[in-house]
């Protein structure tokens, strides 16, 4: 009878929603910091020791171990909530491709030099984080957050939700994800609602499917967009003046091959449009996880197994020379037959161009040296 009564108060306990947040909490912190003895010393590098715990993210011994770190918490957070690691990665590297050119890198740059580097680059607006309406826009108590509507958590089980913490950001963007499902569906809704843009919602989406397909974090591959070795031409054509269309710049760098040449991806990505443009013919956009898209245009034709959506990987066939397009579907011949290749950056809400030129120079150098490395080791 006494064994029955225990259970019965476990099970009320259990099924009390305050009860059920700590215990995740507590799951979630056991998860990310009690794990392994590996665990325990990132856990004192970079949240129990005040120094590691804020500021603005940064490398912190090196590119590749901060890479590795970083997947790591993301792996350990996924196994406390369910969220794939990859959805984590997703998230963090949208924030960093936006905080590169927007108001968050100004900000983080004001931070006092005591403030040491973060792991991860979600960057949660206060108002956000606390609740808009909470007078308290520093506010660190989950109670009072909570009142409030903001996001805010606890996700390393310290009492406090601090939107510098890496443990509480991820666990508290977990929370809001969960809230409309776990499927990819579901985490796409919930992007959405975050942060009420369509082409965020779409960047994090494409950029969590490049993490899943390739298993890692690191995805700085490229190539040059036409064979070494063969017949080819190019110079800095950034800025000239275009005739047809009306007023316009030349936004890219003209590639004059022969017809029928292959094209090449420059980059691991995903295919983002494929079809029919009337000043670029015959064209394919790839979107790579630095949140830059590749432009090819002019092409005779495509890889036609190539769908959107669809992974590349730097050197893939996406299409070949041709000189297509300045007219409505199938106009060729208007000029002579090249390659016009452009990149553009997101900026989270317009995309700017600018000069792949140098980009180019340094892909085919680069692939000239390792084909004379090649040819040495023979």
């Amino acid at each position: 009878m006494r064994q029955t009564q225990e259970d019965e108060i476990m099970l009320a306990l259990l099924t009390h929603p305050n009860t059920r947040r700590t215990l995740m909490c507590m799951s979630a912190a056991a998860l990310l910091w009690s794990g392994s003895p590996a665990v325990s010393a990132h856990a004192a590098r970079y949240h129990i020791m005040p120094e590691r715990s804020t500021g603005s993210p940064a490398p912190i011994d090196s590119k590749e171990t901060a890479a590795a770190d970083r997947k790591q918490l993301f792996e350990q957070m996924g196994a406390a909530t369910g969220i794939p690691w990859y959805r984590f990665a997703a998230i963090d590297q949208y924030e960093r491709s936006i905080a590169r050119m927007g108001k968050k890198t100004a900000a983080a740059d004001s931070t006092s030099a005591a403030a040491k580097p973060r792991l991860t680059g979600i960057m949660i607006p206060a108002p956000v984080w606390t609740g808009p309406l909470n007078p308290d826009q520093d506010d660190k108590q989950p109670d009072s957050i909570r009142f409030f509507g903001g996001l805010g958590l606890d996700g390393s089980g310290d009492g406090i939700a601090d939107p510098e913490s890496d443990a509480d950001v991820l666990y508290s963007m977990a929370r809001h994800l969960l809230k409309y499902g776990d499927s990819a569906t579901d985490f796409n809704i919930g992007i959405w609602e975050y942060y009420h843009n369509g082409r965020a919602a779409q960047r994090v989406s494409q950029f969590a499917k490049l993490y899943e397909h390739f298993g890692r974090l690191d995805l700085s591959g490229s190539a040059f967009p036409l064979p070494i070795g063969t017949n080819y031409a190019y110079r800095s054509t950034w800025g000239t003046g275009r005739s047809w269309g009306g007023a316009r710049i030349h936004e890219g760098t003209d590639l004059f091959a022969p017809h029928g040449l292959t094209v090449r991806s420059t980059c691991f990505g995903i295919v983002e449009t494929k079809g029919w443009n009337r000043y670029g013919g015959w064209r394919i956009g790839i979107r790579d996880i630095e949140n830059r898209y590749h432009y090819y245009a002019h092409l005779m034709g495509y890889e036609k197994s190539l769908l959107r959506g669809d992974v590349v990987t730097p050197g893939q066939t996406i299409g070949w020379v041709g000189s297509s397009g300045y007219g409505s579907p199938g106009t060729q011949g208007k000029f002579p037959p090249h390659l016009h290749y452009g990149i553009y950056r997101d900026r989270g809400i317009t995309e700017w161009a600018f000069d792949p030129y140098p980009l180019l120079r340094q892909w085919e150098n680069q692939e000239y040296r390792l084909l004379r490395q090649s040819k040495k080791k023979k």
